[in-house]
């Protein structure tokens, strides 16, 4: 079969690679489109802070069911799927919890582990979720949705009538709006990109956008939205220290902020101000099995359109392209998808 991998940064091949056999407790599946996450762009960089090569990317996917070693309640072959690709131990403490999406040796396909992007893959049955009908392209995008869900409302407890800043307007942070929007928040993006930025607002209908092109005129726009009182939740969707800084110095007095984006550089900031204003702030990690299952309804039933985050899609033997251009023209795309049927 056919595998896409990243040998080292800048590089994507697609190599012959043995087919995989499922074991007991296993489904063999056939990948049908897989989506291009922000960690698989910062390994072809060489910019995530998981990243190891060689490495198999991918980790947002759909695929159909060719096979199953053992028993699979509510499975079947031919049955379109997606899966929870977060890997945990289940024996350190944070599994003993029951905190299975922070698992102290969490393995996320295409992170720690090789991913997904191969035309045939094994996946455990406990781990696969029938995508009930959703069209193979909308059921790849629910693996990040379910990212920005578990961060937005599981972890900032977004409510209606909060106003919520999202900073980042890449696939992760409109999601995070999205979710907020769905909570019957009142929600504001905001990115160095002021393309981006508008395409989220005007697409979504987003209450509004700040472009963040400079710290104190990020600030005098978030102090007019919020009549001086800043947002009652602030999520960072980026990764950067000036991003994470960003959402604490743009949080209301007692709110909660929370840090979703990944990176690997260091802050250096006047920690007081988290008691000053008496912050919550949180990290979100990953995703659990019933954010998976309540996204699935939510976007089966036709009232969140995941459809409209797909900006780019391309044929499986283009992946190398792909990543190029995601990487070079980022400011343009949103989520970028391969379809490993092409």
């Amino acid at each position: 079969m056919k595998t896409i991998i990243i040998p080292k940064p800048f590089e994507v091949n697609i190599i012959d690679t043995p087919m995989p056999e499922p074991k007991e407790g296993e489904a063999l599946l056939r990948v049908l489109c897989g989506g291009i996450c922000g960690s698989d762009l910062g390994t072809y960089r060489g910019t995530f802070a998981y990243a190891s090569y060689p490495r198999i990317p991918g980790h947002e996917f759909s695929a159909e069911i060719v096979d199953i070693k053992g028993d699979a309640p509510g499975l079947k072959k031919g049955m379109v799927v997606t899966a929870n690709p977060y890997f945990n131990c289940g024996k350190c403490y944070s599994c003993e919890r029951g905190l299975v999406n922070c698992c102290e040796h969490n393995e996320t396909l295409g992170a720690q582990r090789d991913g997904a992007f191969s035309e045939y893959i094994t996946i455990p049955v406990e781990r696969i979720y029938d995508g009930k009908g959703l069209a193979p392209n909308l059921l790849a995008a629910i693996e990040p949705f379910c990212i920005s869900y578990h961060g937005t409302v599981t972890r900032g407890k977004v409510k209606a009538g909060d106003k919520v800043l999202v900073i980042g307007s890449g696939t992760i942070g409109v999601l995070a709006a999205i979710a907020a929007q769905s909570q019957g928040a009142e929600v504001y993006i905001s990115d160095v990109a002021e393309k981006k930025m508008n395409y989220a607002v005007e697409t979504f209908k987003l209450a509004g956008g700040i472009l963040n092109d400079g710290a104190e005129s990020f600030l005098e726009r978030c102090a007019k939205v919020t009549n001086g009182k800043g947002f009652d939740v602030a999520i960072e969707a980026v990764g950067l220290p000036s991003t994470f800084q960003a959402a604490i110095d743009a949080a209301a007095f007692g709110a909660n902020v929370v840090l979703i984006g990944v990176g690997k550089k260091n802050l250096d900031f006047n920690f007081t101000l988290l008691q000053k204003k008496e912050l919550n702030v949180f990290g979100s990690r990953n995703a659990l099995k019933q954010d998976f299952l309540n996204l699935i309804d939510l976007v089966s039933s036709g009232k969140v359109d995941l459809s409209k985050v797909i900006t780019n899609t391309y044929a499986f033997n283009d992946a190398p392209q792909a990543f190029a251009d995601f990487a070079a023209h980022g400011a343009d795309m949103l989520k970028v998808e391969i379809d490993f049927t092409k």
